[in-house]
């Protein structure tokens, strides 16, 4: 496969998307990752800004073991609980990639150079123990450039708002519908109203809202070949662009909203839309669908390195594919729900399972760490 280095000397597929407004932030972390000096490369010359990781994508990390045993080790000697040693190991991961991307945070002003650790997704229903875990991630990572993840599950709406309140800025994720976006949005604002009152400086706050992409393809378009009339087939693989460019109006509706112009005007910024997600899962469809048809200022694209690689190779960056789309995207959706699929019933579905996936992987990442530390002569709680 050809490498984001070689490929963005030729093709300057990221280099056109950035100079968009889309910040290209990486799906993936690991030790190996940034000990090897990968993760540098890809920041001075793949266009990288920001790292994104998930349970998920640290079990694959931790879980193989490699660049962790001498921790692990030192880790078992100390006889730590399981949830100890995984979380010294995941934020001494975020810790490294955040100094790593310290100067562009600097370059940006806080907007980018971020690197984003999630809460423990068995805590998504409960407010009060997001918020002690967001305020210890932060406490750990010990970086200004960390952002602490929040699912926007009912109960993490409130904990966004008291985080933010506190002055910790926060990727919010898991978001697949319309109506949880704009409640997002709305416990972000009212997390910066906290922090104003309690006088901190708003200018220091900064926070993404991770909108689901592929995910919403891929269940839509199941039901759809369920159906099979040839309407039904013509709908495939457009509800998932329609549903985040929908999303994307709702955004520019709320930040130009007078609630917005009050908190502007005292230096706060844009919660941004992230779009996450954005490998595909159709390989019927173009490997970077989810990139050159999401363009549009003021975004973020969180991008699993094979993604990256094919942007860089063959992405068609044409300028803003999202703001001309907003009829077309309504008119989708509305043939969608014609056909009898339910969109609210679809978007609640893919929220329910994208918290047990993330719990699953969470799961299997203590047990693959308890593993490690019993095989040391410890036994692991």
């Amino acid at each position: 496969m050809i490498t984001v280095t070689e490929a963005t000397a030729s093709a300057g597929a990221l280099k056109r998307l950035s100079d968009e407004g889309v910040s290209i932030w990486l799906d993936d972390l690991s030790r190996r990752r940034i000990e090897s000096g990968s993760l540098a490369g890809l920041v001075e010359t793949g266009n990288v800004v920001g790292v994104t990781t998930n349970p998920s994508i640290f079990q694959a990390a931790i879980g193989s073991g490699e660049g962790y045993e001498e921790q692990l080790a030192d880790l078992a000697v100390r006889g730590v609980t399981v949830d100890e040693a995984v979380r010294m190991m995941t934020t001494a991961d975020v810790r490294a990639a955040a100094d790593v991307l310290r100067p562009v945070y600097d370059a940006t002003g806080g907007r980018d150079g971020r690197v984003s650790i999630e809460v423990d997704p068995r805590l998504a229903h409960d407010k009060a123990a997001t918020v002690a875990e967001a305020r210890q991630l932060a406490w750990l990572v010990d970086r200004p450039n960390v952002m602490i993840k929040i699912p926007a599950t009912k109960a993490g709406l409130p904990a966004i708002t008291e985080v933010i309140g506190a002055g910790i800025s926060v990727n919010v994720t898991l978001i697949f519908s319309l109506e949880r976006y704009r409640e997002v949005m709305d416990a972000y604002l009212a997390g910066l109203e906290q922090a104003q009152a309690a006088g901190l400086d708003l200018s220091a706050i900064h926070s993404v809202a991770s909108f689901f992409v592929s995910r919403v393809d891929s269940e839509i378009d199941k039901r759809l070949t369920l159906l099979g009339t040839d309407e039904a087939l013509a709908l495939k693989g457009r509800a998932a662009l329609a549903n985040a460019r929908l999303a994307y109006e709702a955004y520019e509706q709320v930040f130009a909203g007078s609630r917005w112009q009050a908190l502007g005007g005292v230096r706060a910024h844009r919660q941004r839309p992230l779009w996450a997600s954005t490998g595909v899962k159709d390989p019927a469809y173009k490997d970077t669908l989810y990139v050159d048809e999401l363009v549009a200022p003021g975004t973020v694209n969180t991008m699993p390195e094979a993604t990256l690689n094919a942007v860089a190779d063959h992405g068609d960056v044409q300028g803003d594919t999202v703001t001309g789309g907003y009829a077309q995207a309504r008119a989708d959706l509305a043939a969608v729900e014609r056909l009898g699929i339910s969109y609210d019933e679809v978007v609640r579905q893919l929220e329910d399972e994208g918290v047990a996936k993330f719990e699953v992987a969470w799961q299997d990442l203590l047990d693959a760490v308890t593993k490690s530390l019993n095989s040391k002569g410890v036994d692991a709680e």
